[in-house]
C-alpha cells in the first residue's frame, strides 16, 4: 500500500489457479475379461456410465456415419454425434459439455470400435485427475494472518468513502459516520458471528483504531437495513478487484442462490404444503485465476440471468480490466450478450442451445462462434471449461462466510450478500498478495 510499510515480508510466488476440481474424480483402471472391456472406477458413478454405454451397444443404438458416430437417446427422440479430434473423443450430449469427461454414448462409441478392432483396448479409457499444486508457505501466512490484514484492508478501503454527517438534527446524539458502520457490518459477516456474539470482536476493532465507536448491535442491524449502504458496497467492491486488473483477463459470469431464513407465503403453511425457505439470486462476474469479483448484482428469487450479463460485463470493464475471455452457460447464450463481449475486444465463450440454428441476423460474432462451437468443440470446451472458476468462487463465498441469509428485511438482505462478496474480496487479495506478490493500492 502507498506510503504504509507491510507489516511483513511479500514474497512472489508462482501462480497458483484457484480451481475446485471434482473430488469425485479417482483414479480408473481398464482391463478387459472374456473378450469384452469392463471398467474398474472408484469412488464415483463412471461405472453407470459405463454400464449404460455397454446398454447402448449391445442395443446397436450407436451407429457410424462417415467419421461420425451417431448415438440414439436413451430419454429422448434425438441422436447424440460422437467425433474423434486425434485421440480425444466429443460428444454433442450436456452431460459431455457440463463435465467434459466420457459420457455413455463416447464409451458405447468406444466399445463398438473396439468390437470392430478399430480401438486397442484399455488404452483410450484411463482418465487421468487434474491437480493442481499448492504454495503451502504462502497459504499458511495468508491464514495466519487473515483476520488481522482483513481489518487493515478494509480500513483503507473505506478512505475512499465520502463520510458527510447526514442530516444531523438539532435534538438526540450525532450519526455514527459511515465509514464505522460499514466497517462493523463487514467485519460481523466477516466472523459470520450473531449480532449479540460479534459486539466483543467490534470493541476490539475500536481499541485497535480502526473505528472511532462501537455501535450498539441493534444498531448495526438498524443501518444494514438503510439503501444508502448498497452504492457504497458496491463501489466498494469494484474498488477491492482493481489490485488485480494486471492479472486477470479471462472471466466469468454465473448466478447462485442464497437462502433466507423467511419461509414461503402463510397459505402454504395454513394448508400444510411443504415450506421452502425464500431466496436471494447472485450475479457474480470474477477472474477465473484469482477468483476475485469484478462485478455483482443481487436480484430476487424469480429473477433471470441473461439480463444482468451485460450490465456485469460493463462494470468489469470500467473499472479497468481487459476482457480477453468471457465464459458463461446457456442460460446467458444470446446474439446481445455475444456482441457486447466482441464488442469490448474479447471472444464470448458461451455454449449454444439445442435449438439454436447459427443464424446470425446481422451478428457476425453469433455466427463465427456457432462454427467455432460445432466445428472446433474441442478447442471451444478447452476456454469453456474456465467457467468452472465461476462455482468455485460461488462456493468459495457461500462455504467461507455461509449460505444463510440472517437479515429479514428486503434491503438488509441485498446489503448482507454484498458484504459476503466484498469479505470474499478481501481475503483473495490477502491470498495474491502472498502467492502473487501483488501489493494493494486502493486509492490510485
Amino acid at each position: 500500500m502507498r506510503g504504509v510499510d507491510l507489516p511483513y515480508e511479500v514474497r512472489l510466488m508462482k501462480e497458483t489457479p484457484h480451481r475446485d476440481e471434482n473430488k469425485n474424480q479417482d483414479k480408473r483402471d481398464a482391463t478387459q475379461t472374456d473378450g469384452k472391456m469392463r471398467v474398474w472406477y472408484k469412488g464415483n458413478a463412471e461405472d453407470t456410465r459405463m454400464l449404460k454405454g455397454e446398454e447402448l451397444e449391445k442395443s446397436g443404438s450407436a451407429m457410424r456415419e462417415g467419421e461420425h458416430w451417431y448415438v440414439h437417446s436413451q430419454s429422448q427422440n434425438r441422436n447424440y454425434v460422437v467425433s474423434f479430434i486425434g485421440d480425444q473423443a466429443v460428444c454433442t450430449c450436456p452431460d459431455f459439455e457440463r463435465r467434459y469427461r466420457p459420457c455413455k454414448h463416447i464409451m458405447a462409441v468406444k466399445i463398438a470400435m473396439r468390437k470392430e478392432g478399430k480401438l486397442e483396448s484399455g488404452v483410450d479409457v484411463t482418465v487421468h485427475k487434474v491437480t493442481y499444486s499448492q504454495d503451502w508457505p504462502s497459504y499458511d501466512k495468508a491464514q495466519t494472518n487473515e483476520k488481522r490484514l482483513f481489518m487493515w484492508f478494509l480500513q483503507d478501503l473505506l478512505k475512499s468513502i465520502d463520510d458527510e454527517e447526514r442530516g444531523i438534527a438539532i435534538r438526540g446524539r450525532k450519526p455514527i459516520p459511515l465509514r464505522d458502520m460499514i466497517f462493523a457490518s463487514a467485519l460481523k459477516v466477516y466472523t459470520t458471528f450473531s449480532l449479540r456474539r460479534f459486539t466483543t470482536d467490534i470493541k476490539e476493532a475500536m481499541h485497535n483504531g480502526y473505528v472511532s465507536h462501537a455501535p450498539y448491535f441493534t444498531t448495526i442491524s438498524a443501518y444494514m437495513n438503510k439503501l444508502e449502504m448498497e452504492p457504497a458496497l458496491q463501489k466498494l467492491i469494484g474498488l477491492s478487484a482493481i489490485p488485480l486488473t494486471s492479472i486477470e483477463t479471462e472471466f466469468a459470469t454465473d448466478s447462485t442462490g442464497v437462502r433466507t431464513t423467511r419461509f414461503t407465503d402463510y397459505f402454504d403453511e395454513k394448508h400444510h404444503v411443504h415450506r421452502e425457505h425464500r431466496w436471494r439470486k447472485l450475479h457474480i462476474t470474477c477472474g477465473v485465476k484469482t477468483n476475485i469479483v469484478t462485478a455483482v448484482e443481487v436480484s430476487d428469487e424469480s429473477g433471470a440471468d441473461s439480463p444482468y450479463f451485460i450490465f456485469l460485463a460493463k462494470k468489469t470493464h470500467e473499472i479497468g480490466f481487459k476482457i480477453e475471455e468471457m465464459s458463461a452457460d446457456k442460460a446467458y447464450s444470446s446474439r446481445n450478450n455475444l456482441n457486447y463481449i466482441d464488442k469490448l475486444g474479447g471472444v464470448p465463450f458461451i455454449p449454444f442451445k439445442s435449438n439454436a440454428t447459427g443464424k446470425p441476423m446481422g451478428s457476425r460474432i453469433y455466427r463465427k462462434m456457432y462454427d467455432f462451437y460445432t466445428l472446433r468443440q474441442e478447442e471451444f470446451m478447452d476456454h469453456y471449461h474456465k467457467r468452472s472458476n465461476v462455482e468455485s468462487t460461488n462456493s468459495m463465498i457461500k462455504s467461507k462466510f455461509t449460505d444463510i441469509i440472517r437479515s429479514k428485511n428486503g434491503i438488509a438482505q441485498i446489503n448482507e450478500v454484498l458484504l459476503k462478496v466484498l469479505c470474499h474480496n478481501i481475503v483473495v487479495l490477502i491470498q495474491s498478495m502472498y502467492e502473487l506478490g501483488i501489493e494493494p493500492e486502493f486509492l490510485n
